[in-house]
This record gives structure tokens, sequence and C-alpha cells, in this order.
């Protein structure tokens, strides 16, 4: 069984979780990091925020801030995890960013 790590904030990412329970015919482990918290404009340590282990097979992240988004992909790229953040405009870590 395939683990998938989601990072969403306020539930951005629950339709897509959602048709990956429903159509994915129980080939997937999903857990979900979900991020409520009111957030600064400029997020410098973003480690309050996102976790200093993963242990997954791969991270769908559909966080809105962008200093998050990166830092996630950095952390994935460190890891040796593949990261899929579509419609963003990562520039730094190895994302996969299709267009939405």
């Amino acid at each position: 069984m395939q683990k998938i790590t989601v990072f969403q904030e306020n539930g951005s990412g629950n339709s897509k979780i959602a048709g990956i329970k429903r159509f994915g015919n129980n080939n997937f482990s999903i857990e979900i990091i979900d991020i409520n918290l009111p957030l600064p404009f400029i997020i410098d340590d973003a480690s309050k925020y996102l976790p200093l282990n993963l242990n997954t097979d791969l991270v769908l992240d559909f966080l809105k801030h962008p200093d998050l988004s990166t830092d996630l992909a950095l952390l994935c790229q460190k890891k040796k995890i593949p990261i899929i953040a579509s419609g963003k405009k990562i520039t730094l870590g190895e994302a996969f960013t299709p267009l939405t």
C-alpha cells in the first residue's frame, strides 16, 4: 500500500483527498496534515508548521502559503520523497508542478 501525505491549509485539499479515497481502490494510506492557524505574511522558520521527519511515499501539497510550499519542497528533496504541488510556481526543490 502506498502512503500519501497530504499537506493542506484549512481543508484546501479535501476534494482531492475524497477523490483518492473514492477511486483509489484502497491502494493508498493517506495521512493529512492540515494547518488551520492564521499564518504570518512571511514565514522565516517553517519548522513550527512542517514536520522534521517524513515517512511517506508521496507528498501532495495543497498549501496556500508560498513559504510553506517552498520549505516543504526542500524537505522532500532532502528526504528523496516525490512531491506534487499542482499549479504552484516553486523554484526550489524538486517539486512536480503540473498546471491545474
